[in-house]
């Protein structure tokens, strides 16, 4: 390599062909129909939550009791044929009770040895029911299993299955015995997102068809082998430069310090997002991008997974609590007033 080269001036990896990553959407299509024929109304969310998974990262999901959270997660588990498991988690839960634990067993030979028991973790897809209920002890056992995908116990670390997600759910309205994620914890999802109601007539049609609410059975599910084509699939979906510099922008300018922040962040953004919402947000348009059958990231990729990944990364102030703006309109604001070229515009010029 010469030595005046840069990264800059590196040229691009080349567009996989459209017949390379055929297959996988048509496999991705066929799982977005089978979700939204199991839970209905909720086409947008199980489009985030496979777009999650694909980016191979972790879902905070954040809605009222009885929306279908956990129904959702058990589906997605039984539809690509991975090994789900769901803790419900409490004030009394130990990390333990999560992990595993050895435990004292006799041999044939009479001698005495501790034996691991593997916990729950040791799945594909564990379901962190209520994960704001467990005690911050608990809460920080969690962290190397979401970020390293392993377990140490006296000494020893055992990887985790692959893939292996956490989606957790919890409850925005019950606050009394609860504890807040921590900013750490928070930042390994890579959503938080936000489960509303349903309207009317999908309601009427849960209802009509629906017995006591069931959800039917899969009639699909996809082969064990073409999910492993999926993710093959999404590692070689191009980044163009200028869309990595768009992201880069973004991050940077949720920062109320940095100069180009704009007024919103300056004044209701307390904490900006870290580096990693910006590899979150390459990876989860890279997924966006295989979902749509593209070999590249668009900027409309971006727009699509930006709000998910900077709602639970960008910490308000007290300002912004007053004035009941949230998270994710601060996000919003970011997104429309970050050029996609660089160059700061007059509004009235600005291509939409």
């Amino acid at each position: 390599m010469n030595p005046h080269d840069t990264p800059a001036n590196t040229p691009e990896p080349a567009l996989p062909a459209p017949e390379e990553i055929a297959p996988a959407r048509e496999a991705l299509e066929r799982t977005l129909a089978e979700l939204d024929r199991i839970l209905l109304g909720r086409h947008e969310l199980h489009r985030l939550v496979l777009a999650g998974i694909l980016a191979r990262g972790h879902i905070l999901l954040e809605g009222l009791p009885g929306l279908g959270k956990t129904a959702l997660v058990k589906a997605v588990g039984d539809v690509l044929q991975l090994d789900f498991k769901r803790v419900q988690f409490t004030p009394d839960l130990m990390p333990g009770d999560i992990l595993g634990a050895h435990i004292l067993q006799t041999a044939a030979d009479g001698r005495r040895e501790m034996v691991f028991q593997p916990g729950p973790v040791f799945c594909n897809i564990l379901l962190a029911d209520e994960i704001n209920r467990a005690s911050p002890k608990t809460q920080s056992a969690m962290l190397e299993t979401m970020q390293e995908r392993s377990v140490t116990l006296l000494g020893a670390t055992r990887p985790l299955p692959d893939p292996f997600f956490v989606l957790a759910s919890q409850n925005p309205i019950e606050l009394e015995g609860t504890y807040p994620l921590p900013e750490a914890q928070l930042d390994r999802f890579l959503f938080r997102v936000l489960v509303g109601d349903l309207d009317t007539e999908t309601m009427t049609d849960i209802l009509a068809t629906r017995r006591h609410g069931e959800p039917p059975r899969a009639e699909w599910r996809m082969p064990v082998e073409t999910l492993r084509l999926c993710f093959d699939a999404v590692s070689r979906i191009v980044l163009p430069r200028p869309v990595a510099a768009w992201i880069a922008r973004l991050v940077a300018a949720s920062h109320p310090d940095a100069p180009t922040a704009p007024e919103d962040v300056r004044k209701y953004v307390r904490y900006g997002a870290s580096p990693r919402a910006a590899i979150a947000m390459a990876e989860a348009a890279r997924a966006v991008a295989l979902l749509d059958g593209r070999p590249s990231v668009g900027f409309d990729d971006v727009r699509s997974v930006a709000v998910p990944v900077l709602n639970h990364r960008l910490i308000p102030s007290y300002q912004a609590r007053l004035d009941h703006r949230t998270p994710a309109s601060l996000a919003e604001s970011l997104l429309s007033s970050v050029s996609e070229s660089g160059l700061d515009l007059p509004d009235s010029v600005r291509v939409g």
